[in-house]
């Protein structure tokens, strides 16, 4: 399973330049989007999967970089990129768009390694638990910021989203969808399994002294 996640995680890797520089026109939000939700709550995680407790997970060896200041780290970085004039940044610049996606990459693997890091008694899952659920109340934030601003943050007039003609307003709307669907419930489902894997451990735990 991890050998499967690892190569599902590198060819979504390889393949969001590819998608990056020919779906690019510089206007669409929603395109950003995608890519962005795939980078950071698809290919993340899988990649991180994968690589968790073999001789490349880098995880113990950093153990200040707790989930919750891995989330914040992630926070800074999304939101930054976010911001009015950082986005017009990347919009005018395909080489700059990428740069901002390998930031998403960084902050997004970091954190799926270290929440999924495992600890004595559950207590590194728990932990990672928290960090999950943090990360999804404020990518929640973001996308609820961005569905309902009364004008759009990023551009006007018409875009072109594969081909389809969206006015900025909406574009910008689906974009904050886009990232309440997938990016809030990626983040929000993987604290599920961590907080279920930690109950099961403990109810092992329990049953083993109890003789079940």
């Amino acid at each position: 399973m991890k050998t499967v996640a690892l190569m599902a995680g590198g060819l979504l890797i390889a393949l969001t330049p590819v998608a990056l520089y020919a779906s690019f026109d510089g206007s669409s939000f929603t395109v950003h989007m995608l890519l962005h939700m795939g980078i950071v709550a698809v290919a993340a995680p899988l990649l991180a999967y994968g690589i968790m407790d073999t001789q490349f997970d880098f995880s113990g060896r950093v153990v200040w970089m707790t989930p919750v200041l891995a989330s914040v780290i992630e926070l800074i970085v999304v939101w930054i990129w976010h911001v009015p004039a950082s986005r017009a940044l990347a919009s005018a610049s395909a080489h700059v768009s990428l740069l901002e996606l390998f930031s998403f990459l960084v902050a997004g693997f970091l954190l799926w390694l270290v929440c999924l890091r495992r600890g004595h008694n559950g207590e590194g899952r728990l932990a990672g638990t928290i960090g999950l659920l943090f990360t999804s109340v404020h990518m929640t934030l973001l996308g609820v910021l961005l569905a309902l601003a009364p004008r759009p943050l990023y551009g006007r007039g018409e875009v072109s989203c594969f081909g389809i003609r969206l006015d900025a307003a909406s574009d910008q709307q689906i974009g904050g969808v886009v990232m309440l669907a997938v990016g809030a419930a990626s983040y929000l489902m993987g604290a599920v399994v961590l907080l279920y894997s930690v109950l099961r451990e403990k109810g092992d735990v329990v049953g083993e002294e109890r003789g079940w």
